[in-house]
C-alpha cells in the first residue's frame, strides 16, 4: 500500500498586480485598441465621464503659475460645471436623441462579403431550384480567396448532389463576378480570368495552360519556340497576364486593408526644428464625475454604495493615470528618435542609423522591456511616410568612412540599386554586394540575399527583361 506524504517548501513568486497589469497593457496597446479600452471603461465604470469639448480660440488663458494653485483649480472647475449647466448640457438625452443616434447606428453598413456578392447574382439568375441549391453549396465552400477548398466531385458525395448539377452550378458561380471565383487554385483562376478577354485561343491562356512553370522562372525564350512566336510576344503576354489577380476573392476580405492610425506625427515646426506631436484627439478625455465624489461624503448612503464608489474611483483614477503616463512615454521616445535620428528626418531612409532600445532606455532612466511594450504596434508619421516605432531601432554596419548604417538602411540600398539597374543584365547577389562595398558597406554575398528576400525582391535571373 502507497502511503501519502506531505512537503512543505517556501519559494518567491512575483506576481503583478491587477492595476499594474492593466497599466502594463495599456502601455501596449495601440491607438485604436487603447480607444475601445477606454470606451468600455466608460461602460462599465459609472463614476468616469468624458469631458472632451473644444476650447474657444477667443478664451483667455490663465497664466502658468497661477494655473498651478488650487483656487485657480476650483475655480476652473466652479466654472466647467456652470457652464455644463448653462448650455443644458446636464440634462437627460430627449426622445429625439436617442432617435437620431438609433439612426446614425442603423446607417453603418457592413462591407460586403465575397459570399453576399456571389449570392446576389445567384438571386438575379434564372435557374431551376436543384441548380440553385448546387450554386449556394459552392458559395458556401469558397474560401476567403474565392477558390473552392474541395473537389466538385467531394461535395456531390458529402451533399447528395447529383453530378450533373454540380457541373452546371460550378459553371454558373464561375460565370460570376468577380471573374476567377470558383476556381480549384490559382492557375484555373487564370483560365477563367483570360477565358472571359480572349477566350481559349489566345496566347495568353495557352502559356498559362501549358507554360506555367517556365513563365514563372522567365524561361521566354523556351516558351516562345515552342509556340512558334517571338520572345517580345512572350514579354507582351507575359505582362498581360501579371495584370490578372491570383486572388479573386481579395477585395471583398474585411482584414486586407487594415486602417492604422499614427501615435505621434514628427515634423517641422515654425522654426524649421523638427518636432514631435501626439495624435490622441481621437480618445477621450476622461475624469472623474464630481456627482459621485460627492456622494461618498453625504451621510445617507449605503455603507455598500459607498465602498462601491470608493473601488471604482480609484480604478478610475488608476486608468486616468496609467493613459497619461503611456502618453508621456511615447512622447519622450519619439523626441529620442528625433535626437538620434535627425539625418533620417532630413533625407530619408538611407541615412537611419543603428539604434537599440537600451540607448533609449539609458536616456529616459526606463526599463528596456519599458521602451519595447511602449513602442509595440505604435506607429509614426514621418516626412519619409508611416513607419513602425520599432522600425527605428535596428542594428548596423560601420561605413569604410567611419559612419554607422543600419539594416534598414542597407535595405534602403540595395533597393536603389536594383531599382537602377540594367534589367537586361540585372545585379546578382554577388555584384549586388560589390557595389554596396564601392559605397563603404561591406556585407556578406548571403546577407545581400538575405535583405532581397525581405524586400520581396526576385533573383537576378528572374529579374531579366527581354
Amino acid at each position: 500500500m502507497s502511503e501519502a506524504y506531505l512537503h512543505q517548501s517556501l519559494s518567491q513568486q512575483q506576481t503583478l498586480a491587477p492595476q499594474m497589469r492593466k497599466s502594463l497593457e495599456i502601455l501596449q496597446a495601440g491607438t485604436l485598441e487603447l480607444s475601445q479600452l477606454v470606451r468600455q471603461a466608460l461602460e462599465v465604470n459609472p463614476v468616469l465621464e468624458d469631458i472632451t469639448e473644444s476650447v474657444s480660440l477667443d478664451e483667455e488663458l490663465p497664466d502658468p503659475e497661477e494655473a498651478d494653485s488650487m483656487d485657480y483649480l476650483n475655480e476652473t472647475d466652479d466654472d466647467w460645471r456652470e457652464r455644463l449647466i448653462m448650455d443644458g448640457k446636464s440634462s437627460p438625452w430627449t426622445s429625439e436623441d436617442e432617435e437620431r443616434r438609433q439612426r446614425l447606428y442603423d446607417s453603418i453598413v457592413a462591407p460586403e462579403t465575397l459570399q453576399q456578392h456571389l449570392q446576389y447574382q445567384l438571386d438575379m439568375a434564372m435557374v431551376d431550384p436543384e441548380i440553385r441549391d448546387a450554386s449556394q453549396a459552392i458559395i458556401g465552400n469558397l474560401d476567403e480567396r474565392g477558390f473552392l477548398d474541395m473537389s466538385a466531385q467531394d461535395l456531390c458525395i458529402r451533399l447528395g448532389i447529383p453530378p450533373k448539377h454540380m457541373d452546371e452550378a460550378l459553371k454558373l458561380v464561375q460565370s460570376f463576378d468577380p471573374p476567377g471565383v470558383g476556381a480549384s487554385g490559382i492557375p484555373e483562376s487564370l483560365l477563367l480570368q483570360l477565358e472571359r478577354t480572349g477566350g481559349q485561343e489566345s496566347i495568353e491562356y495557352k502559356i498559362v495552360r501549358d507554360h506555367l512553370e517556365d513563365l514563372a522562372r522567365k524561361r521566354y525564350p523556351q516558351i516562345a519556340r515552342a509556340l512558334g512566336t517571338s520572345v517580345e510576344r512572350i514579354t507582351e503576354a507575359a505582362s498581360r497576364i501579371g495584370r490578372l489577380t491570383p486572388n479573386p476573392g481579395g477585395d471583398f476580405d474585411p482584414t486586407g486593408n487594415p486602417y492604422i492610425l499614427p501615435d505621434v506625427i514628427i515634423e517641422k515646426n515654425d522654426e524649421g526644428q523638427w518636432s514631435a506631436r501626439l495624435t490622441g484627439e481621437h480618445l477621450p478625455n476622461l475624469r472623474i464625475n464630481d456627482f459621485y465624489k460627492d456622494l461618498i461624503g453625504r451621510n445617507g448612503t449605503d455603507t455598500k454604495a459607498r465602498q462601491f464608489l470608493r473601488d471604482q474611483i480609484r480604478d478610475g483614477r488608476s486608468l486616468i493615470r496609467s493613459i497619461s503616463l503611456r502618453q508621456e512615454t511615447i512622447l519622450a521616445i519619439a523626441h529620442q528618435l528625433i535626437k538620434h535620428q535627425p539625418l533620417f528626418f532630413s533625407r530619408g531612409p538611407r541615412y537611419l542609423r543603428p539604434l537599440t532600445m537600451n540607448d533609449i532606455a539609458d536616456e529616459l532612466s526606463l526599463h528596456a522591456t519599458t521602451v519595447s511594450r511602449a513602442v509595440a504596434g505604435k506607429y509614426v508619421l514621418t516626412p519619409h511616410g508611416l513607419m513602425e516605432m520599432r522600425a527605428f531601432f535596428a542594428t548596423g554596419y560601420h561605413t569604410s568612412n567611419g559612419e554607422e548604417v543600419s539594416n534598414a538602411g542597407v535595405r534602403e540600398a540595395i533597393q536603389q540599386l536594383v531599382a537602377h539597374e540594367n534589367p537586361a543584365k540585372p545585379l546578382s547577389d554577388d555584384a549586388l554586394a560589390k557595389k554596396l562595398a564601392q559605397q563603404g558597406i561591406k556585407v556578406a554575398r548571403r546577407t545581400v540575399a538575405k535583405y532581397r528576400e525581405q524586400l520581396n525582391i526576385l533573383p537576378s535571373h528572374l529579374r531579366k527583361s527581354f
